[in-house]
């Protein structure tokens, strides 16, 4: 993997910090998508030589299109896309309003769709290419509060067999990773007598780390994963089979 380039988007902090650190390590350039959090970015740009940062909003085509011809302009080559930003407005269906679901599907479902759409000319132009999208035990599962959440989440699994079937034989690979509960930020902002009693329903008994996931990531990345497109690989201590 030494020498590829890898866009990942919300790759400065969370899940998405630990699978650039994870790519970084494997001799990946790292371009890491951020929305507003430019201190993590910088910290990101300061700690990993060679690889950049791009500002932008997941939710828009024309963003997505940008920071896309910004990773090709400065690194010449784009071999791995990580769809991993994502957002939440929690409420029930009957609170939910219109802009809390077209914005947490705008983010977590067509962000995805307009970064693989906006690379794909320039896999299928050198023959090869991962893309792995980031979805969620909720999107399996569904969660009371999180119809929004859990409808973009899932859509990625469409997405990623859809595309896994028009690329196969042009040397692309399209995969989900499907996260439990993971030790982010996100995470640790849920009270914490909600939190063990999610805990208690892991099999195995604890949270996730990023690196966890990060790791299946990298696996999928591999060049010698080839012949693995179209699957979602679920990381959730066993909470959901």
């Amino acid at each position: 993997m030494e020498g590829q380039v890898a866009l990942v988007t919300g790759g400065v902090r969370g899940i998405g910090l630990a699978i650039s650190d994870r790519l970084a390590a494997r001799g990946v350039k790292v371009a890491a998508g951020y929305s507003r959090d430019a201190e993590s970015a910088k910290r990101f740009c300061d700690a990993h030589p060679g690889s950049t940062i791009h500002q932008g909003n997941i939710g828009s085509n024309e963003d997505c299109e940008r920071v896309v011809d910004e990773v090709l302009e400065q690194h010449g080559r784009l071999d791995i896309l990580v769809n991993n930003a994502g957002i939440t407005a929690d409420k029930t269906v009957r609170k939910m309003t219109v802009d809390d679901w077209d914005r947490v599907v705008q983010v977590n479902l067509s962000g995805a769709f307009y970064l693989s759409r906006a690379i794909l000319q320039h896999m299928l132009d050198r023959g090869s290419g991962r893309i792995i999208n980031i979805s969620s035990i909720i999107g399996e599962s569904g969660n009371i509060g999180q119809a929004n959440y859990s409808a973009a989440k899932a859509g990625l699994f469409g997405l990623t067999m859809s595309l896994a079937q028009e690329t196969a034989r042009k040397g692309i690979t399209v995969n989900s990773v499907a996260p439990g509960y993971i030790s982010t930020e996100m995470v640790a902002a849920v009270p914490k007598e909600a939190l063990e009693k999610v805990v208690a329903k892991i099999p195995v008994g604890r949270l996730g780390e990023p690196t966890e996931v990060a790791r299946v990531v990298e696996f999928l990345a591999d060049p010698d994963s080839a012949f693995i497109t179209g699957q979602v690989y679920s990381v959730n201590g066993g909470q959901y089979m």
